[in-house]
């Protein structure tokens, strides 16, 4: 306990800090203890939270200026190894094109979110000046949240405190279980999940052979509006309709039992254009594949692109025999 007070406001930079660059660590529990030791006069205030405000500031700093320099690769990299790379984009996406700045206050409640989303709002090109304002302010709210239970709670953050001390080494075991545990969970959940997508591809070879065809597949860009923006590249013929959208039966008028579609994306493992294509399956859609690799393996195999409209709003929805003619080899 002493040598927590002795070196509070170090462990509260480093915790923020390490919080924002994506590791799993107790961030908010530690300023809960903080709250309670501010409430006693063992630590500043103010010194907690300009120390929580410059943790976050550099830590979700250097994301913002990664997404910013690379993009969309950048938040696939961030996805690839987090414990929740299915939802991390398409969550951070949804709360960055529906609250702009004010999304930066939102990802720090939001778990597996407040990595993905200062990239990107730097991938999107928020300014610097906006971004610092935002990322100060929500910053702020979540330290003073944190530090407000710890102080309204002392009495029972001491009892807690107290009784850690005392158990000691079997503390800390209890402590180091509870963590580990927690990433068991989040990993077998992820492993769920992932075998809940596991259904056939189609590979880039065989959608380009389909597509010089007498009848040529829906092809199906399931991106979000905000990850379009940021790379606007397409499969010739391809009609972005979100995986809500589909998911939602919106979409239903536009899809031939008949005809093959097939769904892409670039997210890890293809779980969007996969989601997208159970839920067309589940809707009586039964030629409906997601493409291996998504557009990164398109553009990887050298096959030609064009690009999205201007605007990233969903088009009005055509008729279905009008919609992505050929291309022809």
């Amino acid at each position: 306990m002493s040598l927590m007070v002795a070196n509070a406001l170090g462990l509260i930079f480093g915790v923020s800090l390490a919080a924002r660059l994506g590791l799993p660590v107790p961030a908010a529990p530690v300023l809960v203890v903080a709250g309670a030791l501010v409430a006693v006069g063992q630590v500043s205030l103010s010194g907690a939270l300009v120390v929580a405000v410059l943790g976050n500031l550099i830590g979700d700093g250097a994301w913002f200026y990664a997404g910013r320099r690379y993009g969309y690769r950048f938040m696939r990299l961030l996805c690839r190894i987090s414990l929740s790379p299915d939802s991390c984009v398409r969550r951070s996406e949804s709360l960055i094109t529906r609250w702009g700045g004010l999304s930066l206050l939102a990802a720090k409640f939001v778990p597996g979110v407040s990595v993905v989303a200062p990239p990107m709002a730097g991938a999107l090109g928020m300014s610097s000046l906006r971004f610092v304002l935002f990322e100060t302010g929500a910053a702020l709210v979540w330290a003073v949240v944190f530090l407000a239970l710890g102080y309204a709670f002392r009495d029972s953050v001491q009892g807690v405190l107290n009784a850690l001390a005392d158990a000691g080494s079997v503390a800390t075991i209890v402590v180091v279980a509870a963590v580990a545990a927690m990433l068991a969970v989040r990993y077998w959940r992820r492993r769920r999940f992932m075998r809940l997508t596991r259904m056939p591809r189609i590979s880039v070879d065989e959608l380009y052979d389909l597509m010089g065809t007498e009848t040529p597949p829906m092809v199906i860009d399931v991106r979000g509006a905000a990850s379009i923006q940021i790379d606007p590249r397409r499969i010739p013929g391809a009609l972005p309709l979100s995986l809500k959208s589909i998911q939602h039966r919106r979409t239903a008028h536009l899809f031939d039992d008949a005809r093959d579609v097939v769904l892409y994306c670039n997210c890890p493992n293809d779980v969007s254009a996969a989601l997208a294509a159970g839920a067309l399956s589940a809707h009586g859609v039964p030629r409906a594949r997601p493409l291996a690799g998504g557009l990164d393996a398109w553009v990887a195999a050298g096959r030609p692109t064009l690009l999205h409209a201007t605007s990233t709003a969903e088009p009005a929805l055509p008729d279905p025999s009008s919609v992505l003619p050929g291309v022809n080899p």
